[in-house]
């Protein structure tokens, strides 16, 4: 049995996503949602990097719920993200319509979502629908989240968990978010979004109380941290000229304390330039995210998503995240069928079972042509 599924934007998420449903057996790509007009009418398979596949992208939301879609894999982006997908999934769920997201990062942990005026509209909307909302992604969704409680299972005892990814970002290009968001190619003195207290501890708190909660820990508060060094040269990227003495990378924590100890810590460590600030963690290749357990026993593991052929895979114009992008996309496409198969309501990844691909061989074989 196939699942009828959506597609929401096509954007890189969107496009990787598309693609992977294709390949998918027990998937049915039979709708994709465009926000350009000079979009719609064009073939999915076509805006997605890849061949014609047949089917023409609209902006008509009506139309693609009239297909009676089991879910949407909603991938739009945009500095506004939050305030345009909620009313978004409003309708989707109350037509009874499951919704697998990478748009809303905050929501991999939906009992923790603020505002809660948001959360409480999701979940009426997925009470009446009888359906589920899921949130995912590879970080957030994955690396600082589930995976420490995965790698939990071996432990006998532990005193903190310890999340990093550690990310060159020369290959991003979107300036609102470096500049104004982070501070990149800034004096030490000019303040971003990101430097004004509660927004780490608010990005990433959903994430700490997730493993808490699992853990049974009592938090007292969420702390944060944020430093930034200078780049000693002057930088080309995608953002534009970075010169030297400004800001080349920069250094966030959230920080989980119980009994007056930090006992689980979110890290975001983001270079320009391999060579700035090379006192702070430094990870392997140009992404890479690292999970540090201390107890009984003391576990270390470090992950890195790569794509050896980005082309292939529909990603133009981007190295270092690439593998990331398709990660992220998978997280939401795997899920699809556990979504549709979930109890009504706001889910997050520790309430499906393990979310494995069961056709992702297949999928290799269909693509390949091999036995």
């Amino acid at each position: 049995m196939s699942h009828r599924v959506v597609v929401w934007a096509t954007g890189g998420i969107g496009s990787i996503a598309i693609r992977a449903i294709q390949r998918r057996p027990n998937l049915e790509l039979v709708g994709v949602w465009v926000h350009s007009p000079e979009k719609v009418g064009k073939d999915a398979g076509e805006l997605a990097n890849g061949e014609p596949i047949g089917l023409a992208a609209t902006d008509d939301a009506d139309a693609l719920i009239a297909l009676e879609p089991e879910c949407v894999v909603y991938a739009a982006a945009g500095p506004e993200r939050d305030a345009l997908a909620i009313p978004d999934y409003v309708k989707l769920l109350e037509a009874g319509i499951n919704i697998a997201t990478t748009s809303t990062t905050r929501l991999v942990n939906p009992h923790a979502y603020q505002p809660t005026g948001w959360r409480d509209q999701l979940a009426a909307a997925a009470g009446r629908g009888r359906v589920s909302l899921y949130a995912s992604g590879i970080e957030p969704g994955f690396v600082a989240d589930y995976l420490p409680l995965v790698l939990s299972t071996q432990s006998s005892t532990i005193e903190k968990i310890h999340a990093l990814e550690i990310g060159l970002y020369d290959d991003y290009g979107v300036a609102d978010i470096m500049i104004n968001g982070l501070g990149f190619g800034q004096s030490l003195d000019y303040q971003p979004w990101v430097a004004i207290p509660g927004a780490i501890a608010g990005e990433w708190q959903g994430q700490i109380r997730l493993i808490a909660d699992a853990l049974g820990i009592q938090l007292q508060e969420i702390r944060e941290r944020f430093d930034r060094a200078i780049t000693n040269r002057t930088l080309e990227v995608a953002m534009g000229t970075v010169a030297a003495g400004t800001c080349g990378a920069i250094r966030m924590q959230a920080i989980g304390v119980a009994e007056d100890r930090e006992v689980i810590v979110i890290e975001h460590v983001t270079r320009l330039a391999h060579d700035v600030a090379p006192h702070w963690p430094t990870g392997v290749g140009d992404l890479s995210y690292r999970i540090v357990i201390t107890g009984d026993p003391d576990i270390d593991c470090t992950m890195a998503a790569t794509l050896r052929d980005p082309h292939r895979a529909g990603i133009a114009g981007m190295t270092s995240g690439a593998g990331a992008m398709v990660a992220t996309a998978m997280r939401v496409v795997n899920a699809v069928p556990y979504v549709i198969a979930a109890e009504p309501g706001l889910l997050s990844s520790v309430d499906l079972p393990l979310t494995i691909p069961v056709h992702a061989f297949a999928a290799r074989r269909l693509r390949t042509g091999a036995p």
